[in-house]
């Protein structure tokens, strides 16, 4: 089945073309002092036509028994676009890209990275937290497309603690 640009998407917004849709699967989560837990994590990549992508995702661990529902351990919101300019250094089939994102645990990140190639690198470049929120430094995110999945692996800088893994996730898209 040949790629076709969803329906509305602005010109600017065609390098991430891919990641449009709804994404569902499984991860895990692991990092010092957090126990290490299986989830589930549902991921919205959609556009208005406007010049940028808006994301969401939710990250649910399963219930501990089979009448329970599952308990939710993250929700995202953020926007995705290529910036207008294109960053220093960049290699060839790359493009720049900004990612903002928030989370209603009081913290807001500003990712650079690049696009290319069914791949997005991003590291942070920017995290504020309001006065209760997790004592983040630093992040990395890397997302792929591999055989029509979404793969991705997140890195943190937490509570004193040098970056290092702390989730990852295979997502299949979900038709409708």
């Amino acid at each position: 089945m040949a790629f076709a640009f969803p329906d509305g998407l602005a010109p600017e917004a065609y390098p991430l073309a891919w990641l449009v849709g709804r994404w569902s699967g499984a991860g895990v989560i692991k990092y010092p002092d957090i126990p290490e837990a299986a989830f589930v994590q549902d991921v919205t990549f959609d556009h208005d036509g406007g010049p940028y992508l808006r994301y969401e995702s939710t990250i649910r661990l399963p219930a501990a028994d089979d009448e329970s529902e599952p308990t939710v351990w993250s929700t995202e919101t953020g926007y995705w676009r290529v910036a207008p300019e294109p960053f220093e250094g960049i290699g060839e089939g790359q493009t720049s890209l900004e990612v903002l994102l928030a989370d209603p645990a009081g913290r807001v990140s500003v990712y650079l990275g690049v696009v290319g190639n069914g791949r997005v690198d991003l590291g942070s470049d920017f995290i504020a937290r309001t006065g209760t929120g997790a004592d983040v430094t630093a992040s990395k995110r890397m997302y792929g497309l591999v055989e029509g999945r979404l793969l991705w692996a997140w890195e943190l800088a937490a509570f004193g603690k040098p970056l290092q893994n702390y989730a990852s996730a295979e997502l299949d898209r979900v038709t409708e």
